[in-house]
């Protein structure tokens, strides 16, 4: 008897993962992949081989699990891959406690549409629509893939399916860059060649109102730049005699946020400009003195550059404006000297990298001190998220160095996503014409291409653009790398699968208003999918 092939099944299957509340970071996420397996292992295939599905540990009391459908003396194999984490739902306000349930939630809505958005008035009206948290980021890609492995069990697919299903890619994709190492090791095992890896993550609308439904044959990259920015202290009353850090992160703030100069375009695809995410000031707590040190950390996507075509833009960007603050101190100083008997002081400020302020501090302070600082960091971490004890680790270094300042030193902090686009592939390429075709001509849907998936995905993690050694000014310039962060270069320069994302039609991810459009997730794509897993693993596109 099948569990997971009618649309019934298939949303019971979806609301029973999202009732499971899998924050990133949460215990339930630690429960769900172990709920995946107990599912999975109720299928007879995995009762007579209990070694191809398995609970597979991250490194940190997390799971990602994989489940193989093998068949005799076949190499060729499909990765289904999926995240079965899910943001926080506090923006749900009232409807909070029914927000991982959608069969309450979606006949709650529907009861008061006329108290939502006018977006989601229209869906309503228009459509058949599940909602609540993880209905479309992205359990349905999980229950779409555990429906074609039923159907790789029943013989439908010449050629091998491995399903893969990770957590934290909302946050640190930990479960990804754990995952690729054991990849390259279960194709030894079982004698795998992997073509594709095909992700399901929703559909990401690229603009308000956009209607189109797209295929996706790459993932944007990012990386996470950050300035901290060290000033020189002074009481307030005194301000000419300092510089405060407040004031240098504000400028760069200003001159990056937005800043389109920072723009990739790729094909006519641009990638978003830069924007803010982390703006503090670094003082422990309320004083007179000035805030001389603070830090600001930006999002910037990444389609094509090389690591090293990231550093300098950012660098320069920098340094105009060490010159912009250094014109207005002195702008400002003049003015303020009419008032009293005031001689400004000279004001310069070094744009450096994290890399270069470590040399320096390296030889000033030597080996022994370094390591102690990084260790006296990393072990009072306490609660700091990877971001924060990057910042720890900068402003510490920055401390020890104070003679250099003022000073804006650049660095990384995690996560880093390497962008991935597999348009030029000629499998891709082939595969891509005819999922067009076959939409157009079988369901009358207009599928878009995509090179980018541009909501940021674990695709990432399947290959590397360039050479590993090509990573060095992030690695460089990255504190927390190997020191509780790192991806694994050389395994995903070894791993090199190309990609493509086909997933359902979703609105609104990481909102209240998260919603998935059923007909088109388990009706329309559930006959998509499975003819473009067979066309991936067809005989003839061998040797093309």
């Amino acid at each position: 008897m099948q569990k997971w092939q009618t649309k019934e099944q298939l949303v019971d299957l979806l609301c029973n993962l999202v009732n499971i509340p899998s924050v990133t970071g949460s215990a339930a996420e630690k429960d769900l992949p172990h709920y995946v397996v107990e599912q999975l292992r109720t299928l007879p295939y995995y009762q007579a081989n209990p070694d191809h599905v398995r609970a597979n540990p991250t490194g940190d009391d997390r799971h990602f699990v994989t489940a193989l459908v093998k068949k005799e003396s076949v190499r060729d194999t499909i990765i289904l891959v999926s995240h079965f984490d899910v943001v926080d739902v506090e923006d749900y306000g009232a409807w909070q406690k029914h927000s991982f349930d959608p069969k309450t939630l979606t006949p709650l809505f529907l009861q008061n549409q006329a108290d939502m958005p006018t977006e989601v008035q229209q869906d309503i009206r228009t459509g058949n629509w599940l909602f609540g948290r993880g209905t479309m980021d992205m359990k349905c890609g999980l229950t779409l893939h555990m429906s074609m492995i039923e159907r790789a069990i029943a013989g439908e697919f010449d050629g091998n399916i491995l399903l893969l299903t990770v957590p934290d890619e909302e946050v640190n994709s930990v479960g990804m860059r754990a995952a690729v190492p054991a990849l390259l090791k279960i194709a030894e095992e079982f004698d795998l060649e992997y073509k594709t890896v095909l992700n399901s993550e929703p559909m990401f609308t690229r603009y308000p109102g956009d209607q189109n439904k797209y295929l996706y044959t790459g993932s944007i990259g990012k990386v996470l730049p950050g300035f901290l920015c060290y000033g020189k202290e002074t009481h307030v009353g005194e301000p000419f005699a300092g510089l405060n850090g407040n004031y240098m992160a504000s400028q760069i703030t200003c001159e990056l946020e937005l800043n389109t100069s920072f723009c990739e375009v790729v094909e006519g695809e641009a990638s978003p400009p830069p924007t803010n995410l982390i703006q503090k000031d670094l003082k422990k707590e309320y004083s007179v003195q000035i805030p001389h040190r603070a830090v600001t950390l930006f999002n910037l996507f990444l389609l094509e550059k090389r690591m090293e075509e990231v550093v300098e833009p950012l660098l320069d960007a920098a340094r105009n404006v060490a010159d912009r603050i250094k014109e207005n101190y002195i702008k400002h100083a003049s003015q303020f000297a009419n008032f009293a008997p005031f001689h400004p002081r000279d004001l310069s400020i070094s744009v450096m990298t994290y890399e270069e302020l470590y040399a320096y501090a390296l030889k000033t302070h030597g080996e022994d001190k370094l390591k102690q600082l990084e260790a006296d960091v990393i072990a009072n971490r306490n609660d700091k998220d990877d971001r924060d004890t990057t910042i720890e680790l900068v402003d510490q270094l920055a401390i020890l160095c104070k003679e250099l300042s003022p000073m804006m030193i650049l660095f990384f902090a995690p996560p880093f996503y390497p962008a991935v686009s597999s348009r030029n592939h000629p499998l891709i390429k082939r595969i891509s014409t005819e999922m067009e075709s076959y939409a157009r001509d079988k369901h009358q849907v207009t599928l878009v291409k995509q090179n980018y998936f541009g909501g940021i995905s674990d695709l990432s993690y399947v290959g590397l653009q360039y050479p590993a050694a090509s990573m060095k000014p992030l690695v460089a310039n990255m504190p927390l790398w190997d020191n509780g962060y790192s991806i694994p270069l050389q395994e995903l320069e070894a791993f090199d699968v190309p990609v493509l994302n086909l997933g359902p039609v979703g609105r609104d991810a990481h909102q209240w208003t998260e919603r998935l459009h059923v007909d088109y997730a388990f009706d329309t794509l559930m006959d998509m999918l499975p003819h473009c897993i067979q066309s991936l693993l067809s005989s003839e596109n061998e040797g093309k």
